[in-house]
Parts: structure tokens; C-alpha cells; sequence
């Protein structure tokens, strides 16, 4: 009797800290994936996300991280790990009457006003958007959430404390999958649950914000939803 290889579970390397985006990601992508999270590794480092597109810095953050945790190796995890990639994302908020801002810019949203160094707190990039929004009819308040999820295997480095730098010289081993959900943007803010924009959002064919639909009705049909599907369809 011949027993059938069976194929390693993946591991996903979740590049992130944030304990929301991590949630919802598992919640997603169900039981199928084995998941770590940068609170595993001490001392990865923090990818400057200075690319202009989605796309440009979750595929840098994902490659980035990718030949840190190589070379830092797997130690530490408590077993054998096969089959590993780093999932990295990057997403936030396009409002047409804002010329698609926040955009890259989402989560730092009021701090540009300030000059000061890292993400604002949800309460103020809130406010900002809704000042910038004031006046603005309901058929002009049309906006989207956009996600990009970079997948990135753990990369074969030529030797012990090598680095490659990015971009990569040769083609990438990043494979990219993309999210959007259309909606509109609130005069005020809506709902207590989700985090960032979601008190703002009412998504197309609904009539509540993402912060009142709840978790599995959001995780339906949300950009990083839309996402992790493609994703999810690729790997399993």
C-alpha cells in the first residue's frame, strides 16, 4: 500500500503588527494556512513604504521581509516549517472629490499636516477627511477601499548575512493579488466597530457603514475580502 505524500500546510509570514488586519485575515482565509505575524520575529525591521502605488510598496514590504527573515532564519518558531511566504499588504481609502486621496497615504493621513513621523490615530485622519469633505454633495462623496496583497517566498540567500537589496535585479518572486469595494463617504461618522476609515463607509448596496455591518458581513465583501480570495484560489 502506498501512502500519498502529503503536502506541507503553508505558512504565512503576515507582515504586520496590526491586530485588526491580522483578525480579519485569519478570519478570511479560514483554517487552511499556518500563521505567523512580525510579533514572532524580534527586531524585524520597518520597511519604508515611500512607493506611490499600492502595489509599489506591499511588493517591496513583502520582498523586503522576505530576505530579512531569511537570512535571520526560522529559529524560535517551535517546529519545522516548510512550505513558508511572507504576506505583506497595503491598502487605505481613494476619494474621487479628494483627487484619490488618502490613498498610500491613509494611515498617516493627518500627520502630513504636521510633519510629524508615523500613522495618525483613526480620530484624526477621521476628522480631517470629513473636514476636507464638508459641503460636498452625497453624489460627489464616491470613494473606494483599495488593497494589494504581496505574496513572497522566503528567498534563497547566496550566504550566511547576505543582502538583497530592492528592487530585485532579476524578476521578482512577488505575486501580487488586488481588492477594491466601491462605496461612498458619510457627512459623520457612523458605527463603533472596524478600525481606520470605517465609520465613513457605507459600501455599494448597503446602507450602513463598515463599522455597523459587522465582521462577517464586512469580511464578505471588503476590499481585503476581495483580495485574500484571489490569494486563497492561488494557493490551496
Amino acid at each position: 500500500m502506498f501512502l500519498q505524500h502529503q503536502k506541507p500546510m503553508t505558512t504565512l509570514l503576515l507582515a504586520t503588527r496590526n491586530r485588526h488586519k491580522v483578525g480579519e485575515i485569519r478570519m478570511i482565509l479560514g483554517p487552511h494556512f499556518r500563521y505567523l505575524t512580525l510579533d514572532d520575529f524580534t527586531g524585524a525591521p520597518a520597511v519604508v513604504e515611500d512607493a506611490t502605488t499600492f502595489v509599489g510598496n506591499a511588493t517591496k514590504k513583502a520582498w523586503e521581509l522576505a530576505n530579512w527573515i531569511t537570512n535571520k532564519g526560522l529559529s524560535g518558531c517551535g517546529e519545522v516549517l516548510e512550505d513558508v511566504s511572507v504576506l505583506a499588504d497595503d491598502s487605505g481609502l481613494e476619494v474621487d472629490a479628494l483627487d484619490g486621496a488618502p490613498g498610500v497615504h491613509s494611515a498617516r493621513f493627518a500627520a502630513l499636516d504636521t510633519g510629524m513621523e508615523g500613522n495618525s490615530s483613526d480620530t484624526a485622519n477621521n476628522s480631517k477627511l470629513l473636514r476636507l469633505m464638508t459641503g460636498i454633495p452625497v453624489s460627489k462623496r464616491t470613494a473606494r477601499f483599495r488593497c494589494v496583497m504581496a505574496l513572497c517566498p522566503l528567498i534563497q540567500a547566496a550566504g550566511a548575512g547576505s543582502e538583497r537589496s530592492w528592487p530585485p535585479a532579476n524578476n521578482s518572486p512577488v505575486t501580487v493579488f488586488e481588492g477594491v469595494c466601491e462605496g461612498r463617504i458619510l457627512a459623520q461618522a457612523s458605527g463603533a466597530g472596524g478600525f481606520g476609515y470605517d465609520p465613513l463607509f457605507v459600501p455599494i448596496g448597503m446602507d450602513k457603514s463598515f463599522a455597523e455591518l459587522g465582521d462577517e458581513i464586512k469580511n464578505q465583501i471588503s476590499h481585503r475580502a476581495n483580495a485574500l480570495r484571489l490569494l486563497k484560489s492561488h494557493l490551496v
